[in-house]
């Protein structure tokens, strides 16, 4: 009886612990129910502050200039039209946030939600839309390489949603971005 005893606290115990382990570790994980989350955990690993965030020089080299996270390419900073050469190549910055290849000049667009320089006036349908066509909100330009849409586009529209919410959630940052220039220089697209 009283091995019976024993063993019933032992295995009680051992249940309670269980259950108290099992309840600490679902505390410990964000609540996949927030779309910001999951829009902060698609951008991440996405890698899309790899280009939306320039990168500014600190002890240890280039590193993230966290001020500016995810607000583009820096305003004041635009390129020369590229020396045009035949053949397959592109060209980056320093900073990782404007690129030039045959498409001419691109730089990455501020996705702060900042209403005069960002995302600040997109909707989330405009959102969804220039993701999945390709056509940014403005007059239906292409956006240009090497932004790949074209894998955002798979995305479920609840992976979509989730990168907006994330986005509309930053601080907005003022930082108006160079308009894209065509090939062989000449105005901006629209």
């Amino acid at each position: 009886m009283k091995l019976l005893k024993v063993t019933l606290v032992a295995a009680l115990t051992a249940g309670a612990v269980v259950l108290l382990i099992g309840a600490a570790r679902e505390a410990a994980q964000p609540a996949v129910n927030d779309p910001a989350v999951r829009g902060k955990y698609l951008v991440t690993y996405g890698g899309c502050s790899d280009c939306h965030t320039p990168l500014k020089f600190g002890p240890n080299g280039p590193e993230p200039d966290l001020t500016r996270f995810l607000a583009g390419h820096p305003g004041d900073v635009e390129l020369p039209p590229p020396d045009l050469k035949p053949g397959p190549w592109f060209a980056a910055t320093a900073g990782m946030t404007a690129w030039a290849g045959p498409w001419g000049i691109s730089y990455a667009a501020n996705l702060t939600p900042d209403v005069n320089t960002g995302l600040g006036i997109w909707t989330e349908d405009m959102f969804i839309r220039a993701m999945r066509t390709g056509k940014h909100m403005s007059a239906g330009r292409d956006i240009l390489p090497p932004m790949p849409w074209q894998n955002l586009a798979a995305l479920t529209d609840a992976d979509l949603k989730a990168i907006y919410a994330y986005l509309r959630s930053l601080p907005p940052v003022r930082n108006e971005v160079p308009r894209p220039t065509p090939p062989g220089g000449g105005p901006g697209y629209e």
